[in-house]
């Protein structure tokens, strides 16, 4: 059953190229469709300005979204009123791209962890203090750093930082927004590693969304590729990596460098200009769909 179920989400912008000239619409997100089940992780991949950031956003609506659905155990997230929202963010969170921006600089990272238990009013001080030393050991922070700033922590920790704050009201969904992009490389495994370990220890239901396909592969059991704001293709990990049906899917798999040096990879150059946007996905295997007429 599906935890997790988005239709037909809408996100449009508005935007203006001079001060003299009418502002357009731009639509950044256009009628994406997509569910997750209960414990899966789920991969949302694409170039820079695909949507996909916007998509995940829109779903906690953290930006609000233009039209369609997004279920929730069966409960519209766009329809609630304010109350509501705030009750039912307490089982949604998200872990952001930039672990230097994220966190606020003036505040020790424990009041960072903590803040979201004062929010919603969750047990005495004692209490939530006793929660933020339990959630740094749960991503392998020291508690004995618990009233250091941003600052004093690496990249990586900070990430740790904001994936303890994520899991502080211990949601059941959350949306990993590229949480390992702005990292070294060398960092990048620990913290994907991390991911792993605490989605199957506390049976949480993952969006990940990247650019970076290698990780998606590794990570999630399905994904679904975004292009210009549409997902154009979409199945079971193995199956899409294996045999993608979408031009623009093929155009990003040969991108993926080979980790043998011997191995010389044909790039494909992606026409854009053939390929129809408002085409629906339809069935090209069992479970796999692609945008194709």
């Amino acid at each position: 059953m599906a935890l997790v179920d988005v239709r037909g989400l809408v996100k449009e912008f508005s935007r203006r190229s001079s001060p003299f000239r009418r502002a357009r619409a731009v639509r950044a997100v256009d009628h994406v469709s997509f569910s997750i089940g209960s414990g899966e992780t789920f991969g949302l991949v694409g170039e820079s300005g695909s949507g996909k950031t916007t998509t995940g956003r829109c779903m906690l609506r953290l930006v609000e979204p233009t039209a369609g659905q997004f279920l929730f155990r069966d409960r519209d997230v766009f329809g609630l009123p304010p109350a509501a929202l705030r009750a039912a963010r307490r089982d949604m969170q998200m872990v952001f791209q930039d672990p230097y921006s994220s966190l606020n600089p003036r505040m020790r990272v424990g009041a960072i962890v903590e803040e979201a238990l004062i929010i919603h009013r969750i047990g005495t001080p004692a209490e939530r203090r006793d929660r933020v030393r339990e959630l740094f050991g749960l991503v392998g922070l020291d508690a004995a750093q618990l009233d250091r700033y941003p600052h004093e922590f690496s990249g990586g920790q900070r990430q740790r930082v904001g994936l303890a704050r994520a899991l502080a009201l211990g949601p059941s969904f959350v949306i990993a927004d590229e949480p390992v992009s702005a990292l070294d490389v060398s960092i990048q495994a620990q913290i994907i590693n991390l991911f792993m370990d605490l989605q199957a220890q506390l049976q949480l239901t993952l969006l990940f969304i990247a650019h970076d396909l290698r990780l998606v592969r590794h990570l999630c059991a399905r994904v679904a590729v975004m292009y210009r704001g549409r997902i154009v293709e979409m199945g079971r990990t193995e199956d899409v990596f294996r045999d993608p049906a979408h031009p623009y899917t093929r155009a990003l798999l040969s991108a993926v460098p080979d980790p043998d040096p011997a191995v010389h990879k044909q790039r494909i150059v992606f026409d854009a200009a053939s390929v129809d946007l408002q085409l629906p996905l339809r069935d090209v295997a069992a479970g796999h769909q692609a945008a194709l007429p």
